[in-house]
């Protein structure tokens, strides 16, 4: 066996569910495409990604002589796990979130890519998209899928739901893959499907309308326009994977991963009246912890004001005294919206200016 060889059994041996080489040359076009997108503003507050572009697009910074990239693909297709009994549990979380961290998980299985490539006298060095790595054109440059119009990669065989990882290596290689088919043709399922309708033209997602970065990366309140059709998302959307028609076709397949009850469906009351410390010791290993939890427990009361679910109730009570502003603000937005303005009075004379604008214009609505 080759080197290559050896190091894709290794990774289906592992948990990958598909394997693929890509060369690591960015195209043209596609480096136009993200500076195009930068340019427009559409990567929202995550500017990591405009500091980290030029080194995007020079793999040889992050592994001198690097030739190629082995992808794999592991799905996170679960059919959802009934919710556990107790807690308020309302809202949906994006399912890649269902399983403690998948960078945590996804490590070892590169490091010990990165221990056998090297007993091969091969020089490595994994990425889980903690890196500036361009995971999704290098899984189509590897023909594991396309880029579908959702700016998803999407497969034949596995959907849309693929967690991407990468190891870099210096293997040369000789037989660069044909660009895989697109196979969206005139579908707009995903386009249409999208609540705030962040799915733009060239595939490209505008972060600034995305329930994800919203729920996830944005700090402070959520857009006020954008609130109502935040809708039941308490973490993450992933709305135009789900309809895209061939993630329905492959269905449930994940093998490697498997979901938790309390994380697809988590307990909205764990996010109030503790401390951030108590927040992370709660949910170490998890990607709650991206949104942190005052996030979480502004997502949680948006949702909540979106759907009125009476269990609720006492969290929006909590959640007029919470340390974080940006808690309390989203408590009286959700106040309004169940129509209980008379219980905005600790509010309406809030430290920070801006809970005190929300609650006073809720107040004259009433």
């Amino acid at each position: 066996m080759s080197a290559r060889q050896h190091l894709e059994a290794l990774a289906l041996e592992l948990g990958a569910d598909v394997v693929g080489w890509s060369p690591v040359s960015v195209p043209p076009e596609a480096a136009a495409q993200y500076t195009q997108w930068l340019s427009a503003g559409k990567h929202a507050g995550m500017a990591y990604l405009e500091r980290q572009f030029p080194t995007r697009l020079n793999p040889a910074s992050r592994l001198e002589g690097v030739q190629s990239a082995l992808v794999l693909g592991v799905s996170h297709a679960f059919a959802p796990p009934e919710p556990p009994a107790g807690g308020v549990r309302v809202g949906r979380v994006a399912r890649y979130a269902w399983t403690p961290d998948y960078h945590e998980q996804l490590q070892p299985l590169l490091n010990a890519l990165e221990a056998r490539a090297a007993d091969l006298g091969v020089r490595a060095r994994g990425y889980v998209d903690h890196g500036p790595v361009l995971e999704r054109l290098f899984g189509a440059q590897a023909f594991l899928g396309w880029r579908g119009k959702s700016g998803m990669l999407v497969s034949t065989s596995y959907g849309a739901f693929l967690t991407l990882a990468v190891l870099l290596t210096d293997v040369p290689l000789e037989d660069i893959p044909p660009a895989h088919p697109d196979r969206c043709g005139r579908c707009v399922r995903c386009v249409s499907a999208c609540p705030t309708g962040a799915i733009g033209p060239e595939r490209t997602i505008d972060a600034n309308l995305c329930l994800s970065y919203l729920t996830i990366e944005h700090r402070g309140p959520i857009p006020l326009p954008l609130r109502r059709r935040m809708g039941d998302w308490l973490f993450g959307c992933d709305v135009c994977s789900a309809v895209c028609p061939w993630t329905q076709k492959a269905g449930p397949l994940a093998r490697l991963f498997r979901p938790d009850p309390q994380l697809a469906w988590p307990d909205l009351s764990r996010f109030f009246g503790v401390s951030e410390r108590q927040f992370e010791r709660q949910f170490s290993g998890t990607a709650f912890l991206r949104p942190r939890r005052k996030g979480m427990a502004r997502n949680a009361l948006t949702v909540l004001g979106n759907t009125r679910a009476p269990q609720g109730w006492p969290l929006l009570l909590l959640g007029r005294e919470d340390p974080a502003w940006e808690v309390r603000e989203a408590a009286a937005w959700a106040l309004g919206e169940w129509g209980e303005q008379n219980h905005l009075a600790p509010l309406l004379n809030d430290p920070h200016e801006e809970v005190r604008l929300t609650a006073q214009r809720i107040a004259e609505q009433a």
